[in-house]
């Protein structure tokens, strides 16, 4: 009976720009019943996902529910910053029914599960279950498949695809560790894509796995939340390539924050990102923008050279109207100055 009242945790994991954020923000306007609370967990010192949430608070999920952590990867941090946020949410009034952990698009998921093996929590908290989305278009180019044989075959002629990288193993530790696989933006893939994608992830799971397609993150909470799986006394059936290892390295991936004035120009910004990407192979870019005469502030979110941008609220009374802009890219193609000149035009830049 004391499992019964353990609180249940899901995790959410998956690669940079797979959709985490938008699958929490339905979950938090969509509950099912369930007063939910949130753990963001951001890779770099800037957070963007935390703020964009706390947008979408409610009463059943309500601000001080939602936690951002961005001070480096909470399993490597258990005791610093897991753990007391854990007990903090725990110790809410109303308590929370559910918590739910939005992991960095770099993280290792396993690690975190292990976490969860400490006394301290161990008899109180449980893994419900883990949640890994995966983008359909990303997956059937073959961006993070290991196999060359089953990707376009158009690529088979690129010698980057007959070893691992570092990416391919995130995103296999990601699928390996999953309950569930949310397939997310099936649109951008098309049917023939979205096959290709379930067929790379089905030969990468460790065992069956249901494959759901999902659109912006809409998903009635009865499938996702609820599974009971105790994920931290299944690791055996979830392998990592870092089994055995005594840590995991995050020294692959290195964020850079760009701060800048008011823009004149959105869709300049954009071409600018998309330049960007090809230039510099840039993984990741999210944050805000403040554009001259607009009330609202614009969101952007890119993956690669793939860019997505909406005016997400107004900006707030006193609220500075400055642009920021957080880059993630593999270490070796990090120059910061040669994205900053990128990304902000020379008349900005001077202001």
């Amino acid at each position: 009976m004391a499992n019964l009242e353990k609180l249940p945790v899901t995790v959410i994991t998956g690669f940079l720009g797979s959709g985490k954020t938008t699958l929490i923000s339905h979950l938090m306007r969509n509950p099912g019943g369930k007063r939910l609370a949130v753990i963001v967990n951001e890779f770099g010192e800037v957070g963007v996902d935390g703020e964009i949430l706390r947008q979408c608070a409610i009463p059943e999920c309500p601000v001080e529910n939602i936690v951002e952590l961005a001070n480096g990867c909470i399993c490597c941090t258990v005791a610093d910053d897991f753990i007391p946020t854990i007990e903090a949410l725990m110790a809410l009034e109303p308590r929370p029914d559910h918590i739910l952990i939005e992991t960095s698009g770099l993280a290792l998921p396993k690690p975190l599960l292990k976490a969860f093996d400490w006394p301290a929590i161990r008899s109180r908290i449980t893994v419900d279950g883990v949640i890994a989305l995966a983008d359909a278009e990303a997956v059937a180019a073959g961006r993070f498949a290991p196999d060359v044989a089953a990707v376009d075959r158009q690529r088979l002629a690129d010698e980057s695809l007959d070893h691992e990288t570092p990416l391919s193993e995130v995103f296999e530790d990601q699928i390996s560790c999953a309950d569930i696989v949310l397939l997310t933006k099936s649109d951008l893939a098309g049917p023939d894509g979205v096959e290709k994608a379930k067929a790379v992830i089905h030969a990468e799971a460790p065992r069956p796995l249901p494959v759901l397609e999902v659109a912006e993150g809409a998903v009635d909470p009865r499938v996702i939340l609820g599974l009971g799986a105790a994920a931290e006394d299944d690791l055996a059936s979830r392998p990592s390539h870092h089994d055995g290892a005594a840590d995991h390295e995050h020294d692959d991936f290195e964020s850079v924050v760009i701060d800048f004035p008011e823009i004149d120009n959105p869709e300049r910004l954009v071409a600018r990102i998309e330049e960007l990407a090809i230039s510099q192979n840039i993984l990741r870019v999210k944050g805000y923008a403040a554009v001259k005469g607009k009330p609202m502030r614009l969101l952007v979110q890119a993956v690669g050279a793939r860019v997505r941008h909406q005016f997400d609220r107004a900006w707030m009374p006193g609220e500075e109207r400055r642009s920021r802009l957080v880059v993630i890219a593999e270490h070796d193609d990090v120059d910061e100055e040669a994205i900053r000149a990128a990304l902000v035009p020379s008349e900005v830049a001077a202001e």
